[in-house]
């Protein structure tokens, strides 16, 4: 399948909509609904924002990593691993969203003045499998194409655990 080009235009208007989006969709659900899961096995809206800022540190990280240094190697992350590790899934709703939304506007401050040249510096990612290299522009397009179909999954969460009216 081939992978779409997103034109870094869209991208970050992506990445700057994430947060307004997830704050219009949780606006006046309470605390307990929003941790919550609308059927056994599935997520609830908190276990998908902690996997949303899993993905962001990670990929954030790596793309900060690529424009503080030239061509640096990076230990590839699992973000679910990242997740366990800095124990975002027990955390509230509120705080830990106030938290992505710092992380997002941070990275926003970061690569909204990228040039080309920049865009395309690159790193290699080591230690889950063979060494890859990969430019900014990809980590960024990873997180905006990540998030889209996560912004879907926690509307119809919220439809799910929200009390009819």
């Amino acid at each position: 399948m081939a992978r779409v080009t997103w034109p870094i235009d869209e991208v970050l208007e992506g990445l700057a909509s994430a947060p307004v989006r997830i704050a219009e969709l949780t606006k006046g659900v309470a605390a307990a609904r929003l941790k919550a899961a609308p059927e056994p096995g599935e997520w609830s809206v908190v276990e998908v924002l902690a996997h949303l800022r899993a993905c962001a540190d990670v990929w954030g990280g790596h793309i900060a990593a690529i424009l503080a240094e030239e061509h640096p190697t990076r230990r590839g992350i699992n973000p679910r691993q990242w997740i366990k590790d800095k124990d975002y899934g027990s955390l509230a709703f509120g705080p830990s969203f106030k938290a992505y939304r710092v992380q997002r506007e941070e990275l926003l401050a970061l690569v909204r003045p990228l040039t080309e040249a920049q865009w395309s510096r690159t790193c290699t990612i080591v230690g889950a499998g063979k060494p890859l290299v990969v430019e900014a522009r990809f980590y960024a397009t990873k997180l905006f194409e990540h998030e889209r179909p996560h912004l879907s999954q926690i509307a119809k969460t919220v439809a799910a655990v929200r009390p009819p009216r």
